[in-house]
């Protein structure tokens, strides 16, 4: 009898659980069979491993193999574990030394004829295998995104006679170069081609500065896609443990690594016809994906023409706004992403759009415009930090020079300052501050508190619209570089409440907003 055992890792959302892949030969009939909760391309691994050990010249064992991956309770999916498994058996019938496979761990899917093919999920697995001490092969393809681990021991190889030469030390494989994670280039659009727009450049900024969802309303052609396009260029780079979070994310969705994006912000901008699972995740038996709000981490997730998504669908943002997480529970598996994104969508504020437009063109019926803006919900609005009004002053773009405008450049140091302040202050940006942090960081003057309060009772605010509204204050006040919230950043703050207002005013009046 013969035993060997590989060490691979599998994947469960963003996490990658040690796999131990054991393989036994024993006298009998010849046969193959794989135990350990195998999905179809996991057992169908086994034809694959056979062609290609035949194919590269080895013996095929003509015995009875069994091979386990364990822990047996754990979903096995994917061709990610074809060059465990083979060298499992070239180990296993002594073709090739045991005690080197102790020191690493192999991912990699076998062709028929032994080439190394690429999986999804390298990264996540990269970053467990660290943690574990081993040195981690791969295919070529994967190679750059797992050496972003930089004290990891990554080597890159193309077929399984390259990987059985190196653990027999007669043609080591190559490590890949260190990846440049330094780059932030420059962007292809800037706020300075937004002319006009000051108030909304201004709301921009407050919302990049700590963080904030925003809400835009205005007619078709006033800007709204515009402005939110070029809300990335004024936020900071990540660091070095953000842009892992988000390339590990974007690893498991099988999407290609570009090094020259390493440190920019995600921006994703899905189509109002987007389902649920597309927004959220999710998928068929052990292969859950990251949806939209993932892929979004640590960034942007614009959501045009508000209105038009199913409601079913937006109702699924509410947890996430609130947890920075999303959970995905399945018959057979459950996955946690993180989805710590920052939304910001835009609407019309009619069906037909022009709704207070003076050329009068807007024929909607209250009743029409109060159906439209149903679609979204009150627990969602009240999720929203800013609603801004975007008009559409054409005459702006006439007679102003280039240059006129304020840079991205310009927007983005200030970002980075007020930044700075609230995380020195509570180690986090004020969107994310709790109640107790609210309560010790928020505090207001008594003519402020009045301000408020008067804001309170008129527009009927819940709780979570009030602490919003001082969690945007701080953030004025950062910008200001002011220690206290006074009136005028608590005015600002309200300001940005315009939803509340109108709803509050339409109710008032008995008619639609």
């Amino acid at each position: 009898m013969a035993l060997a055992r590989v060490y691979s890792r599998g994947q469960c959302g963003v996490e990658a659980p040690e796999v131990s892949v054991e393989v036994h030969l024993a006298n009998g009939l010849p046969s193959l069979a794989i135990v350990g909760l195998p999905e179809t391309a996991v057992k169908e691994s086994k034809d694959r491993v056979r062609a290609a050990i035949v194919n590269c010249g080895f013996e095929f064992p003509t015995r009875r193999i069994t091979v386990n991956l364990a822990p047996a309770d754990l979903p096995k999916e994917g061709g990610r574990f074809d060059l465990a498994i083979a060298l499992g058996i070239l180990a296993a019938s002594r073709q090739i030394p045991s005690p080197p496979l102790d020191d690493y761990e192999f991912l990699g899917e076998l062709s028929l004829g032994g080439e190394l093919r690429p999986i999804r999920g390298a990264l996540p697995a990269a970053l467990h295998c660290h943690k574990a001490g081993r040195s981690l092969i791969v295919s070529a393809e994967n190679a750059g995104e797992a050496a972003l681990v930089e004290t990891l021991n990554v080597f890159a190889c193309d077929h399984l006679l390259k990987v059985c030469a190196h653990l027999q030390d007669r043609e080591p494989l190559p490590s890949p170069g260190p990846v440049d994670t330094t780059a932030f280039p420059a962007s292809r659009i800037d706020f300075s081609e937004v002319r006009g727009h000051y108030q909304a450049k201004r709301a921009m900024e407050v919302a990049a500065a700590g963080g904030h969802n925003l809400l835009m309303l205005g007619p078709p052609g006033s800007g709204k896609s515009m402005l939110a396009e070029r809300l990335p260029t004024i936020l900071p780079p990540l660091t070095q443990e953000e842009a892992l979070e988000t390339a590990a994310i974007h690893s498991v969705s099988g999407q290609a690594f570009d090094p020259s994006k390493w440190r920019l912000p995600p921006y994703r901008n899905p189509h109002h016809s987007a389902s649920a699972p597309a927004l959220v995740g999710g998928g068929i038996g052990g292969q859950i994906r990251p949806g939209e709000i993932s892929l979004a981490h640590r960034g942007i997730l614009f959501l045009d023409e508000l209105p038009e998504f199913h409601r079913k669908v937006l109702e699924v943002l509410r947890e996430p706004l609130e947890t920075g997480r999303i959970t995905i529970s399945r018959a057979s598996s459950k996955a946690t992403f993180p989805a710590r994104f920052q939304l910001v969508a835009a609407m019309n504020p009619c069906p037909c759009g022009y709704q207070g437009d003076p050329s009068g063109r807007c024929r909607c019926s209250p009743l029409q415009i109060s159906r439209y803006r149903d679609r979204i919900s009150g627990p969602l609005l009240d999720r929203i930090d800013l609603h801004l009004e975007v008009q559409c002053h054409t005459h702006e773009l006439l007679g102003k020079a280039k240059g006129d405008e304020i840079s991205s450049q310009t927007m983005r140091r200030r970002v980075i300052q007020a930044r700075e302040i609230a995380l020195s202050r509570c180690g986090r940006l004020n969107a994310q501050m709790n109640v107790g942090e609210i309560e010790r960081h928020c505090g207001l003057d008594g003519g402020s508190e009045k301000l408020l309060a008067r804001a309170v009772d008129q527009l009927g605010l819940s709780h979570r619209a009030l602490h919003r509204i001082l969690k945007v204050a701080r953030t004025i006040a950062d910008i200001d570089e002011s220690r206290q919230i006074g009136s005028k950043h608590l005015s600002e703050a309200i300001a940005y409440r315009k939803l509340d207002r109108r709803a509050r005013a339409a109710e008032t009046r008995g008619v639609a907003p």
